[in-house]
């Protein structure tokens, strides 16, 4: 019997693509799941699977993969689409499709599918990683085939199907939710029309910065190597770390963000992102690397990152231009140690201060008293060369 890897959440929509798969392809469906830090109940997504008559079930603990070898990377690139997105949905679906293949291949499976909708950019994200590592493998991407056109038409074949609707915190039908140990994303329903503001009901990970504590929160972040390695001195993995600082930043009302992205495949969305850690080590980031890393470094990677991110954002973490993207923005990275103290205040991050042994700062060369370390006489040779360059086209 034919075999079909898919990625499966076990909430609604792959619910239904599983069943749907089942009846049109006539083939065993493997369900797959990575556990990159979502909300998720294994016993659940276990018990569903196999009521749809599943036998190959596959959950796997990737969170601490995907920290290190995915959301650090990102972070050291400070990318961030269109100035506020860091990229939190984006970075997940590189390793998820990645790990698909390696399943396909390993049972012999001649296709893969996701759940990702006709409209969304998952689909592209998805489907650039199963080529690069899959090319030989069949490709379903249900939105893009089946008649349901729409959440309410899934509704219906759910419940012909006896497959379960899950409920929001109001008893509704569900809004869009993407989540991982990164971010929580939040689309659909009420937020698809800009104009009105989103409830607080929706939000998962932070609390209102109104109702955040009234006192400012310490935080140190230590850096090695230009990756964090220990919060308030304490050392802790990539996974559990930036768990610490998501329970830290979230209860300060820190990483909300309301967005209208411009998608890749060229429509407008409206998204409401919570990436708490993720926000605070963006902050923590680059405010060590203003210490220990030289201007024409900083700049360099600066000019760098809205490719890099928007690559990210595209698709391409695989691609020949993000590694080399990455090279560039590594180069340096050795140098990038130390800590940051950072102080979180209702949704705000101040940094507080900057410690490193690296030398690219110099006191003496800053200070306002005199010294013989930096050489004023070649300042007025360096103005009248500016100055013969500004009629230069």
């Amino acid at each position: 019997m034919k075999k079909i890897v898919l990625a499966y959440s076990g909430g609604l929509d792959t619910s239904i693509i599983l069943r749907w798969l089942q009846e049109n392809y006539k083939a065993e469906v493997i369900a797959y799941t990575s556990n990159i830090g979502q909300i998720m109940d294994e016993k659940k997504i276990i018990r569903n699977a196999k009521k749809l008559g599943v036998k190959k079930i596959i959950i796997e603990n990737l969170k601490n993969t995907f920290v290190k070898d995915y959301v650090f990377p990102m972070l050291r690139a400070h990318a961030v689409y269109e100035g506020v997105y860091l990229l939190g949905t984006s970075i997940a679906r590189p390793l998820i499709a990645r790990r698909q293949i390696e399943i396909a291949k390993k049972y012999r499976a001649y296709a893969v599918s996701h759940g990702a909708t006709g409209k969304g950019n998952d689909q592209v994200r998805f489907e650039l990683g199963y080529a690069y590592f899959g090319k030989k493998i069949k490709v379903i991407a249900p939105w893009r085939e089946w008649k349901l056109q729409s959440r309410t038409d899934l509704i219906r074949y759910a419940k012909k199907n006896n497959i379960p609707i899950p409920k929001d915190k109001k008893g509704a039908p569900p809004f869009s939710i993407d989540d991982n140990i990164f971010h929580t994303s939040t689309e659909g329903k009420i937020l698809e029309d800009p104009k009105n503001s989103a409830p607080e009901f929706i939000f998962q990970r932070t609390v209102s910065p109104e109702k955040a504590p009234n006192k400012t929160t310490k935080v140190i972040i230590t850096f090695k190597n230009g990756d964090p390695v220990a919060v308030n001195n304490k050392k802790l993995s990539p996974e559990k770390l930036l768990d610490k600082l998501n329970n830290l930043a979230g209860k300060n009302g820190i990483g909300r963000v309301d967005l209208v992205e411009n998608r890749f495949i060229g429509i407008k969305s409206r998204g409401v992102y919570e990436t708490p850690g993720g926000t605070v080590l963006y902050s923590a980031h680059r405010a060590i690397e203003s210490v220990t890393l030289d201007k024409e470094t900083v700049h360099a990677k600066e000019r760098v990152m809205p490719a890099y991110a928007e690559l990210v954002y595209n698709g391409y973490w695989f691609s020949k231009k993000r590694i080399k993207l990455q090279k560039i923005i590594d180069k340096k990275r050795k140098q990038v140690a130390g800590n940051v103290v950072l102080g979180l205040y209702k949704g705000n991050i101040t940094i507080l201060s900057r410690r490193t042994k690296n030398k690219a700062y110099s006191l003496k060369k800053v200070s306002f008293e005199e010294n013989k370390t930096f050489n004023k006489s070649k300042i007025e040779s360096f103005i009248k060369y500016h100055s013969k360059q500004l009629n230069k086209s």
